[in-house]
């Protein structure tokens, strides 16, 4: 069973960067405080399910890695970037329906 992995600044650049070459993948910004955020979690773990194998999808605590959310322009979360060969793809902002996310990024998996 697929679940999003938590990314950290110092394992950004590999999971998210480089590993963007072999499987799309779909970073959550997030932080514990934001109600939204943990709304939108359920989400994210149902399509990190259903997408396995075809997407990859990971989560950053911007609170405790701000690094990769400042370079990206992170500035309102829940804030969602699809990476696909190295770099940003699509991008999504705010508590979105499920339906809404995918079919977004769709045309990248």
């Amino acid at each position: 069973m697929a679940k999003p992995i938590t990314v950290t600044d110092s394992s950004f650049q590999t999971e998210v960067i480089n590993g963007s070459n072999d499987l799309p993948v779909l970073v959550d910004f997030w932080a514990g405080w934001c109600g939204p955020c943990r709304a939108l979690a359920p989400t994210i773990e149902q399509i990190a399910l259903e997408q396995e194998g075809k997407l990859k999808v990971v989560k950053v605590d911007v609170d405790s890695n701000p690094q990769w959310a400042g370079q990206f322009g992170i500035f309102s979360i829940p804030a969602m970037l699809l990476f696909k060969d190295g770099k940003v793809a699509t991008q999504l902002v705010g508590n979105q329906p499920k339906t809404s996310i995918l079919s977004k990024i769709d045309s990248f998996l």
